[in-house]
C-alpha cells in the first residue's frame, strides 16, 4: 500500500512539473521563439558604375539595393571586359570601391562585381559595363604666368589676362588744334600689350575734362589696334572761353566684362592743343 502511494506521489509530481513547464512557456516562450532566422544577402537593384570612361578618370561603384540581415559589408572587384563585355577578367588589386581608369582599359568595357557579406552568408551581384574606354584627353595648355598668350603680332583682347596691362600708347586728335567751334573732334587712340603687341577688341571711352565739353564714347579697337572715337561738342565748351589753351580728355581701354578699375585696364589723361582766337 505505501509503494503504491509513492508511486501516486511521483506520478502527481511529474504532472505538476509538466503542467507548469507549460505555463513558462506559454508566458516567456520556448528557447528561441520571437527572433527570425538570419537570412542571407539577396540583390534587389544590381550595382552601377558612374564617371566618364576615359584614361585618366576616376569611376566610382554603387553597391545597389540588397535584402538580408543587417548589418551588411560590401566587397569589390573591378573587371575589364571583351567581347561584347561578356569576356570579363578580375582586374589585380582594383579592389576598392574607387577605381582609377588606366591606358590598359583603352577600348574595352568596365564592369564591377560587389559581395555582399552578412551573418548569415554571402552573395554577389554584377553591374553592367561601361562604355568602351576612351584615350586621355589633350593636356591643358599651360596658362602664361605674364598674362600674354604665346605669339606675335595682333592680340585679341579675350586672349589677355592679369598680369598683363593694357596700354594707351598713341593718340591724336582731328582737328589736331581746336578752335572755337569744333563742331565734330575726331579722337584716335592706339592700344597695345604684351611688349607693343596691338590689341583686338578692346574697349576705348574718351571723356573731356571737365565734362560737359564733348560727349562721352566707348568704341572698340580695330585688328590694328586703332580706335576711331567720334564726339559732338556740347554746351560746356570752352570750359574757360577765355583763357583755355588745352582740351584735357581721360582715355581708358579695358576687357569687356572686366571691372573698370581692375583686369587689365589701362587708363591715361592726355590734352589737346586749344585756340579760341583761331
Amino acid at each position: 500500500m505505501e509503494k503504491k502511494t509513492r508511486l501516486q506521489r511521483r506520478a502527481l509530481t511529474a504532472i505538476v512539473i509538466a503542467v507548469l513547464a507549460t505555463a513558462i512557456g506559454a508566458v516567456f516562450g520556448a528557447p528561441g521563439a520571437g527572433r527570425a532566422a538570419d537570412t542571407p544577402p539577396k540583390n534587389t537593384q544590381e550595382p552601377s558604375i558612374s564617371g566618364t570612361p576615359q584614361q585618366g578618370q576616376t569611376l566610382t561603384a554603387d553597391p545597389g539595393q540588397w535584402s538580408g540581415t543587417k548589418p551588411m559589408t560590401y566587397s569589390y572587384q573591378w573587371r575589364r571586359c571583351t567581347s561584347g563585355d561578356n569576356n570579363c577578367l578580375a582586374i589585380s588589386g582594383a579592389t576598392g570601391r574607387l577605381y582609377d581608369v588606366k591606358a590598359q582599359d583603352v577600348g574595352h568595357s568596365l564592369r564591377v562585381r560587389v559581395t555582399a557579406k552578412n551573418s548569415a552568408g554571402s552573395s554577389s551581384a554584377v553591374s553592367n559595363a561601361t562604355a568602351p574606354v576612351a584615350p586621355a584627353g589633350p593636356a591643358p595648355k599651360p596658362k602664361p604666368t605674364n598674362g600674354c598668350p604665346a605669339g606675335s603680332g595682333t592680340v585679341n583682347v579675350s586672349d589677355l589676362s592679369p598680369p598683363a596691362r593694357l596700354s594707351i600708347d598713341t593718340w591724336n586728335a582731328n582737328p589736331s588744334v581746336l578752335g572755337r567751334n569744333v563742331g565734330t573732334l575726331t579722337i584716335k587712340v592706339h592700344i597695345s600689350a604684351c611688349s607693343g603687341r596691338a590689341v583686338q577688341g578692346a574697349l576705348v571711352y574718351a571723356a573731356a575734362v571737365p565734362f560737359n565739353q564733348f560727349t562721352p564714347v566707348e568704341v572698340q579697337t580695330d585688328s590694328t589696334g586703332w580706335a576711331t572715337i567720334t564726339e559732338q561738342q556740347q554746351s560746356g565748351y570752352p570750359a574757360n572761353p577765355g583763357r583755355q589753351q588745352l582740351l584735357a580728355v581721360f582715355l581708358r581701354a579695358r576687357k569687356a566684362g572686366d571691372n573698370v578699375l581692375g583686369g587689365i585696364t589701362g587708363s591715361r589723361l592726355v590734352a589737346f592743343k586749344v585756340n579760341l582766337h583761331a
